[in-house]
């Protein structure tokens, strides 16, 4: 009789228990994205709109500010693991925290999306055109971002050129310069040459951006950050575009032919989760650095875990 007893009392105190919390990692979408390498084939599987909240989620481990209210701020703002940064520079706060293997997982990514994008499905990337089953090398030197450049004194129109070299292509038909009476935002310095970008107020493409280098400027103004990159060769595998503005417009500035080699220089990835290639090609003669959407290139893979 005590044994039955004890037995009621056991169910009812289990009756009244509440449940045990999901785990958290039952809210993640690929729990383990930040440690293993992904597969093309399971990521195949998912839709190509989910698939965009999978590349995001790399980014939201580690706090990465999305757009308030927008689609994705909504959906991790309900995942409990979700924690936004205070401050929402994501350049400094949450991209320097992505690990290469979780690069190499959302270039994976970013790949898949682009085969189910050729496929017929709404293109995520502005300018792609087709993509084969090929994991990018990681960029020992990603473009980290631009900051605002104060400048100071009598106002000064500088001439931009494409690449740090006076024979370089320059855009707005050999005529691109910059006022320092304006906004200007600088990533850094290659030998002596600041590469920045600024808005476009006139002509055909204004609203859009223009990224490209201007010198003489260098120990005049608290910039401290020296430029490196990667000067890999890497072959074409679907003809694309040449931008020099990776932000805004898309302006194309040139074309490169499928099989044709140009010089990888890094990755960037702009403020709208979009990531590109930097590169310098020759165009009509003329060297060119511009813009083109990640997964376009066979680039010699680059194993940056641990180093």
């Amino acid at each position: 009789m005590k044994t039955m007893k004890s037995i009621l009392c056991l169910l009812l105190v289990l009756c009244f228990m509440p449940a045990a919390p999901a785990r958290a990692d039952r809210q993640y979408l690929i729990p383990d994205s930040n440690s293993r390498l992904l597969t093309w084939n399971e990521l195949d599987a998912w839709d190509r709109h989910s698939l965009s909240y999978v590349f995001n989620e790399i980014f939201a481990r580690h706090g990465y500010v999305f757009k308030p209210g927008g689609q994705f701020d909504q959906w991790f703002r309900q995942q409990p693991w979700y924690h936004p940064n205070a401050n929402a520079d994501n350049d400094k706060y949450c991209l320097p925290k992505v690990s290469d293997l979780e690069w190499k997982n959302y270039y994976l990514i970013k790949n898949v999306i682009a085969a189910k994008d050729a496929s017929g499905e709404k293109s995520h990337l502005p300018g792609k055109e087709c993509i084969n089953n090929y994991t990018p090398a990681v960029s020992r030197y990603s473009l980290s971002g631009f900051g605002y450049l104060s400048f100071s004194g009598a106002k000064q129109l500088l001439p931009v050129y494409s690449a740090p070299s006076t024979s370089s292509w320059r855009g707005n038909n050999g005529k691109a310069t910059v006022s320092t009476n304006g906004a200007i935002y600088c990533a850094g310095y290659e030998n002596g040459w600041l590469l920045i970008y600024y808005e476009l107020t006139g002509g055909a493409n204004a609203g859009g951006i223009r990224v490209g280098y201007i010198r003489g400027l260098e120990g005049k103004y608290s910039v401290n950050t020296y430029l490196q990159f990667d000067y890999t060769q890497a072959q074409v595998l679907s003809a694309c575009t040449v931008t020099d503005d990776p932000l805004k417009a898309y302006t194309a500035i040139g074309k490169l032919q499928a099989g044709s080699y140009v010089t990888f220089l890094s990755t960037y990835i702009n403020q709208n989760g979009q990531c590109w290639d930097y590169i310098e090609a020759t165009v009509s003669g003329k060297t060119v650095r511009g813009f083109v959407p990640s997964g376009n290139l066979n680039i010699p893979f680059v194993d940056n875990i641990g180093k």
